[in-house]
């Protein structure tokens, strides 16, 4: 290998090992014995209470080693799945609770609610003898609809909480914006709906647990974003046992997109089951049940208000949001629609005052939790179709009424109306450069050709903010090997995006180490430190994490060369993996001095001996990616189907670690908020409360030929609260994807049907249905 710098496109190191099957999943793991194999039995039913459940024929059936309901979880004294988040109402109470055991317990509360767990020898014998366990339900009243839910008279899904709100928060300025309103030249509204998705990563979840009775300690192997989330729930939570006793290990991840961060109910399941057994016990689901009991995501109904001046400026901004949080609060559940998301519905806008309500409503279906973006492509959603939207109704174009309303760099660090600081950005530059881009200009003739073969065409942007990358710290610990090999061991869990890569090129481009030279660690808890992947902050945290561990050594190992040379510390300078002594021929290898620092005479008082350091990044600020998206569709009135003919993005990261997973990472964004805009779509049926989209017959993920090809350019500002000037990048593609379709899709039909909005996801089917409805209608 090489030495890599920051900024380089360098290939992955992941790469070879990964491509040539020498992964290792969740499913791969190597026991020391064969597992047993637990299954799930799950409600079949929206709502019920459960009368008795009998499972004397399921023990006695061939092969099966055990079956655990929830009268044994109550009898084991075990504690519930925890919401992590606490969250205030406007009135100052805290949140409702929603108590969620890990097998149901009286009642059930959505199709998939885990009732029994079977473990024998096989997986076909657990099934069949769950076939044996006989449930008596007693139907309830059931809701499934987000708004529908909050209504008087809608069914309670908790009975102790009022109205299905757990909990009715607030953000912003309710007189400021109130008085707004009262001197606006113009107020718009629209409703708009952000559609349910369920997070299908390509390996799904699992978990193997392996128990050693030497000294009573299970190590569980999952798929996850951070072992450090998964232990204390599982092993302090829920099953009590201590944190001393479970080690959590996670090998190679096949995606996560935010829904592995949390503890589901099989994970305690499995540890408990192979405690009980003293063996090893593997639970890894099929799709269909990852569909009925993995978290999903987004799931939102808002009511938009914009005041507006003569100018159409921005005087303030309203929202009321019903965010359907399922049947129980997930670990995140009470954060994503609140505290997550809500700060970016300023945007990049000088909006004066805003106030948003969010109502989390409870509802007879998965819990919903982070999806890619977590709460941040819900509020880019709403604001830029809104802003679309109020171009369209005040006469302005889309980059018009932008530009009246974008904060200007002179005005940089911006705080915004919602308590978010804007360290750096060029707002104006990145959406007039993604126009470029996009040849906006040269769009008019575009249409015309398009016109004159029978399509309609549209064009849409969409600019966008993210606020990530900060809250929980991050470290790196680092070893120096006697194969004078560097061993960083961090918290966070690649799930695909590269990390063994960045990583090492943050420490080569520090150390001047050969990259071959640096393996890096993740996902064990008995040797990682504590963290997590999410929310953009591997790089921004993490990295600096890296960074800073470099840095420790390079300090550490000044004052050991100098000792070992004898000179003065000050005389010493590091560059290209070597101490010299300055103006001389006199040098030191990083690995020599890291072996002369084993012996303590050549180590500093009150330092252990060794060049190993760990370093911990404590985020003083988040960043704030931005960017503009702007996708060209072309419809076929006649059938309903459209293609994206271009789609490009400029995009603002800050330092550009490596150009090339960047480019990855924005251009698999594009891809999911592609489909969540034309083709995914959860569905609940209102009168059973049965998942009707549960498996990928029914459930459209995008195909190849609906994901476009992405223009991508970057025109950076250094973020300034962390010492790589990186911005998170992670979620980036899929937060200014949708807004951008819709709006292109929009333009398109508007001036033969006079459509002015349309929800997600617009298939071809319900897009014809649309301009069959009003074809010839003027457009307005």
């Amino acid at each position: 290998m090489a030495k890599f710098g920051i900024g380089q496109s360098v290939r992955r190191v992941e790469d070879p090992r990964l491509l040539t099957g020498g992964g290792r999943y969740t499913d791969d793991t190597r026991l020391s014995a064969p597992a047993a194999r637990a299954y799930v039995l799950r409600s079949p039913h929206a709502h019920a209470d459960i009368k008795s459940v009998d499972t004397t024929a399921a023990r006695k059936a061939p092969g099966v080693l055990l079956v655990l309901t929830g009268e044994d979880v109550k009898k084991a004294g075990h504690g519930d799945l925890p919401c992590l988040v606490p969250v205030n109402n406007r009135d100052g109470t805290p949140r409702a609770d929603t108590p969620r055991p890990m097998l149901a317990q009286g009642r059930v509360r959505h199709v998939g609610d885990p009732v029994a767990l079977v473990v024998a020898e096989t997986l076909e014998q657990a099934k069949d003898a769950s076939e044996l366990i006989e449930v008596d339900y007693e139907a309830r009243p059931h809701t499934v609809g987000t708004y529908e839910s909050a209504q008087p008279g809608a069914p309670l899904v908790h009975d102790h909480i009022k109205g299905n709100l757990v909990f009715d928060w607030e953000m912003g300025d309710r007189a400021g914006t109130e008085a707004a309103f009262a001197k606006a030249d113009r107020v718009v509204k629209l409703q708009i709906v952000n559609n349910r998705l369920v997070v299908n990563s390509m390996e799904p979840r699992g978990a193997i647990c392996e128990y050693d009775p030497k000294d009573d300690r299970s190590t569980l192997w999952v798929s996850s974003q951070g072992v450090s989330v998964i232990r204390p729930v599982v092993a302090e939570m829920i099953l009590k046992i201590g944190q001393g006793k479970l080690r959590v290990r996670t090998g190679d991840v096949g995606g996560g997109f935010g829904m592995k961060i949390f503890v589901h109910p099989e994970y305690p399941l499995v540890v408990w089951a192979s405690r009980e057994l003293k063996r090893a016990v593997k639970w890894i689901p099929d799709r269909q049940e990852a569909f009925q009991s993995d978290v999903q995501g987004r799931d939102h109904v808002s009511i938009a208000e914009m005041a507006l001046d003569k100018e159409c400026k921005f005087l303030g901004f309203r929202v009321t949001t019903y965010a359907a949080l399922g049947a129980y609060l997930s670990h995140f559940g009470a954060f994503i629609p609140t505290m997550a998301g809500t700060g970016m519905l300023a945007g990049l806008y000088q909006t004066p005052t805003i106030y948003v309500n969010v109502k989390g409503v409870m509802t007879n279906t998965v819990p919903t939790d982070a999806y890619r973006g977590a709460g941040r492509p819900e509020a880019a959603y709403l604001l830029e179709r809104f802003v679309d939207h109020i171009a369209r109704e005040t006469g302005l174009s889309p980059d018009e009424i932008r530009k009246r309303n974008l904060v200007k760099p002179s005005q940089i660090p911006w705080n915004t109306a919602l308590g978010d600081t804007y360290d750096s950005g060029d707002f104006d530059n990145v959406m007039l450069k993604g126009m470029d881009k996009a040849d906006w200009k040269g769009f008019p003739a575009r249409r015309a050709a398009s016109l004159a073969k029978g399509r309609w065409r549209g064009i849409g942007m969409a600019t966008y903010v993210e606020k990530c990358s900060g809250g929980a710290p991050e470290s790196a610990i680092a070893k120096f090997n006697d194969d004078d090999t560097i061993t960083v061991f961090v918290g966070v869990q690649t799930n695909g995006q590269g990390h063994e890569t960045a990583f090492t090129q943050i420490m080569s481009a520090r150390l001047g180490v050969d990259a071959g030279r640096i393996r890096i660690v993740q996902g064990d808890s008995d040797f990682t430190p504590e963290g997590m992947t999410g929310g953009s902050r591997s790089i921004p945290v993490a990295g600096a994490a890296v960074l800073g561990v470099s840095d420790k050594i390079i300090e550490k190992g000044k004052l050991v060369a100098a000792s070992a040379m004898e000179a003065a510390a000050g005389d010493i300078e590091y560059n290209d993996a070597t101490f010299r002594i300055v103006g001389t021929d006199r040098t030191m290898s990083l690995f020599d001095v890291a072996r002369a620092a084993r012996n303590p005479k050549h180590v500093p008082a009150g330092e252990q001996p060794g060049l190993d350091g760990d370093f911990t990044r404590t985020p003083s600020a988040a960043t704030f990616p931005n960017g503009c998206h702007v996708c060209e569709v072309e419809v076929d009135p006649d059938t309903g189907t459209l293609e994206i003919v271009n789609y490009s993005i400029m995009d603002d990261f800050g330092t550009a670690l490596n150009p090339l997973l960047l480019q990855g990472q924005v251009h698999g964004g594009v891809g999911q908020g592609v489909g969540q805009a034309l083709t995914e779509r959860t569905v609940y049926d209102n009168d059973s409360g049965q998942l009707m989209s549960g498996s990928l017959m029914d459930y459209a993920l995008p195909r190849a030929d609906v994901v476009p090809h992405v223009h991508f350019d970057m025109h950076n500002s250094l973020c300034t609260t962390n010492p790589l000037g990186v911005k998170g990048a992670g979620e980036a593609g899929a937060i200014g994807a949708p807004p951008a379709v819709i709006n292109a899709i929009v333009d398109a039909i508007h001036p033969h049907t006079g459509l002015k909005h349309v929800d997600m996801p617009v298939t071809a089917a319900s897009l014809w249905l649309a301009i069959e409805a009003n074809r010839g209608k003027k457009a307005a």
